[in-house]
């Protein structure tokens, strides 16, 4: 399955770096989603990352940011719903319905759906979907490889994304609850060791 780590919304000392050791032991791909931030905010951050790990990156805010950087690509939701014109790459989106990820399926290169568990990093944001949804809804070809899990997720309940028949699973509660500081990088990266082995 494939792992993507959507990053905290606050801006973080030494998340930069926790984020490149985590490309470089096997990540898929790193969503930038920092609500509320400026574009010259985004790029600082951006410039962070070495040219190799560009690619690997998603933006959820700043769309003409993708092409300054040659960014991997860029993610569609509800504050930023259509594309750039003329845009090319790689499309992601969020979704919250499973009539939602059927409508925009074929326009995307993978959607995540949540909340899938209930949220770690949202109080009282709870799952919206019975496993006996889900399994059906893979069974009808709604739920594949294309479409990421989110919400909840967490070494525990890897082995359900699996099962549920999603390609992956997009973590956030579960890595940044776990970071505050430079000094949490070395525990956050075993921890995330642990998650690639499961997810295999």
């Amino acid at each position: 399955m494939k792992l993507i780590v959507i990053t905290s919304p606050e801006f973080l000392p030494g998340e930069t770096e926790l984020m490149q050791a985590m490309l470089e032991e096997g990540l898929d791909r790193i969503p930038l989603r920092k609500p509320g931030c400026t574009a010259a905010e985004l790029a600082a951050l951006i410039e962070r990352f070495p040219a190799p790990f560009r690619p690997r990156i998603t933006l959820h805010d700043h769309f003409p940011l993708q092409r300054t950087y040659g960014l991997g690509g860029v993610h569609l939701n509800g504050r930023n719903p259509d594309l750039p014109d003329g845009y090319r790459g790689t499309v992601s989106r969020s979704c919250h319905s499973l009539e939602e990820v059927a409508t925009h399926r074929t326009a995307t290169d993978y959607l995540f759906l949540s909340p899938v568990f209930d949220s770690i990093s949202k109080q009282g944001y709870r799952s919206a979907f019975p496993p006996a949804a889900l399994r059906e809804a893979a069974a009808a070809g709604i739920i594949d490889e294309k479409v990421l899990a989110l919400g909840g997720v967490s070494e525990a309940n890897l082995p359900e994304v699996r099962d549920y028949g999603f390609g992956g699973a997009a973590l956030l509660g579960d890595i940044w609850a776990r970071f505050r500081s430079p000094a949490d990088t070395a525990e956050v990266l075993r921890h995330f060791r642990h998650l690639l082995q499961a997810a295999r």
